[in-house]
C-alpha cells in the first residue's frame, strides 16, 4: 500500500503529491517505479524514518524547490520518526539512491554525496502535519501499470507535439510561399499607375493585328 500526501504549499490551485510507502517492503518496490524526472527523496538524516517521495511538478529545478514545499515533506518525515527533538532532514532527486543487492530491506545510500542537500526542522508543527493528514489516502497501486500508463501517455504527448510543431512549420513555409508568389506577381503586372500596368493594360485590351510601337520590323 502508498501513502499519498497532497500539499497546498504552492497555493490551494497548485497541489503538489508527495508519497511513502506503508513499510519497508513496499518502500522497495517505489525504489524501483518513480518518475526520474520528477521525484525527490526525502529522510531523516542518520535516523530511522519513512522514505518520502515529493513529486515536484514539471519543469520544476531539483535545487530550486520552494522552501514551504519541502517544509511539508519534511515534517511528514519527523512525524514518522522517533526523534523527538530537532532533526536534519536530507533530500535527493530519486535517481541518486543506490541500492545494493547485499542491503538489507529498505537500506540505501547514494550514488553522488554530492547531490545530496539538508535542512533542519527543530520542532513538529502541527498545523503542517494535521493539514496533510487530512489529504492522506492509501492506495494499492499496480505499479507496473502505472508506469506503463504514464509511458503511454508521455509518448503520445510527444508525438502531439511533434505533429503540431510539423504542421506550424508547415503553415509558415506555406505562407511565405504565397508571400513570395504574390510579390513576383506583382512585379510581373506592375502597380495601378505604373508605366508596368499601364503597358498590360494597353496590351490586354489591343486588338489583334494593332500596331505596337515597340515592334521590331525588319
Amino acid at each position: 500500500m502508498v501513502l499519498f500526501f497532497s500539499s497546498t504549499a504552492l497555493g490551494d490551485d497548485k497541489p503538489v503529491v508527495i508519497y511513502a510507502g506503508k513499510d519497508k517492503f513496499e518502500n522497495e518496490e517505489l525504489l524501483k517505479y518513480f518518475i526520474p524526472e520528477q521525484d525527490i527523496w526525502v529522510h531523516v538524516d542518520k535516523l530511522s524514518s519513512p522514505h518520502i517521495y515529493l513529486r515536484m511538478p514539471e519543469g520544476m529545478d531539483w535545487e530550486k524547490i520552494p522552501e514551504k514545499l519541502l517544509l511539508d515533506a519534511g515534517h511528514l518525515c519527523k512525524a514518522g520518526s522517533i526523534q523527538a527533538l530537532g532533526v536534519t532532514i536530507i533530500y535527493t532527486p530519486a535517481t541518486n539512491i543506490l541500492k545494493r543487492g547485499d542491503f538489507a530491506t529498505g537500506a540505501v545510500t547514494f550514488h553522488d554525496a554530492r547531490k545530496v542537500r539538508r535542512f533542519r526542522i527543530e520542532e513538529r508543527e502541527n498545523a503542517i502535519v494535521n493539514r496533510l493528514n487530512k489529504t492522506k489516502r492509501e492506495v494499492k497501486v499496480d505499479h507496473e501499470a502505472e508506469r506503463i500508463a504514464r509511458d503511454s501517455a508521455r509518448q503520445r504527448a510527444k508525438r502531439l507535439a511533434a505533429t503540431e510543431a510539423r504542421n506550424a512549420e508547415l503553415a509558415t513555409v506555406r505562407a511565405r510561399k504565397a508571400e513570395i508568389e504574390a510579390r513576383s506577381y506583382d512585379r510581373i503586372h506592375g502597380d495601378k499607375g505604373t508605366d508596368t500596368w499601364e503597358e498590360d493594360q494597353w496590351e490586354a485590351s489591343r486588338k489583334e493585328g494593332d500596331y505596337d510601337p515597340n515592334d521590331d520590323f525588319m
